[in-house]
Parts: structure tokens; sequence; C-alpha cells
């Protein structure tokens, strides 16, 4: 009972965002417009600029995501970067790449850090920005934005070969349904 009490505790202390930024967070200039995103905007998987990684396939990225790999190529450790639940990028990411709703990816999470399959549960940050400054300061992250977030301080990885521009590219935000 003190093990669940204890891992209940490490993922709420894991969706919770301080007002201080690790690793020394400088601002940059050069963001893209932000605006109301289109209908269908692509979702850009994003590494910091030195990660060695330019490519990860559908079941790669599925596996980062949910855990099952926890080191890049090069052994620096996989710090997944995702954005709070309720999120239009967290919800494709969760739809299209892990294929789980959100009760199902907390409970893979809780299971897999319970029964230690699971090391290390993703990082949580509130917006675009907190993402991008994230994966720009630490090497081993990877995290997902919209297109239009994207800047210059990270780089953009393709899956399956294919980038966000091109008309085949997997992973789009779609926009919440009008009632």
């Amino acid at each position: 009972m003190r093990r669940l009490a204890l891992l209940l505790l490490i993922l709420v202390d894991a969706g919770c965002v301080s007002g201080a930024w690790p690793y020394g967070f400088v601002e940059h200039d050069g963001l893209p417009p932000q605006g109301v995103p289109s209908a269908g905007e692509s979702l850009a998987i994003v590494v910091n600029r030195a990660n060695a990684v330019n490519n990860l396939s559908t079941a790669e990225l599925r596996r980062i995501f949910l855990g099952a790999r926890g080191h890049w190529p090069s052994g620096r450790r996989i710090t997944i970067v995702m954005m709070e639940p309720g999120q239009p990028e967290r919800a494709a990411v969760l739809r299209q790449i892990c294929q789980m709703s959100e009760n199902e990816f907390s409970n893979h999470f809780l299971h897999g850090l319970f029964t230690g399959e699971v090391l290390v549960s993703p990082k949580i940050l509130a917006t675009p920005l907190g993402v991008r400054k994230f994966v720009f300061n630490v090497p081993g992250a990877i995290g997902y934005l919209r297109i239009s977030d994207v800047d210059s301080s990270v780089k953009i990885v393709s899956i399956d070969e294919r980038f966000p521009n091109e008309k085949t590219y997997p992973l789009h935000v779609t926009p919440p349904s009008v009632k």
C-alpha cells in the first residue's frame, strides 16, 4: 500500500509545473506568430538540436512515448515532454501515436511505474513555449509542438521519413468539434 501511495505522489508531482525553470532557460527572438491554429495543423515531433536522431518510425515513436524505450542510440536518457491533459496536441499524440485514451495512458504509466516496466514518467508542461524551452535545454528531450509553434531552437524529427510539410505526414491536431 505504501508503494502505491508513493507512486501516486510521484505521478502527482510529475504533473506539477513550478514557476522556476531548471537548466537556465533563455528566451529566443523570432518566435512564430501566435494565432488560431488551422484545422488539421501538423504536429511536429521535436528533439534537442544536439540529438543525432533525424527520423523515427511510428513504432519507435510509440515505444518512446509509452516509456518502453529509455535511451537514444547515443546512450543518452530519453526525457519525454508532454502537454497537460485536455490540450488538443496531447489528445492527438495519445490517439495517433499511443493509440490510447487519456485514462488508458494514465493507467499505463501508473501500472508501469508500479511494476518497474516504466522507469520514468513524462514531464508535463502547460504551454508550447514551455515544451520548446525544455527541449532546447535538455539534450535527451523529445516532445511535440504544432508546426506553428516550432522555431530554430529545436529540431524536427521526420516520422517514417516524412516531415510535417508533406501531404502524407501522419500526425495532425484536429480542432475541437463545434457543437
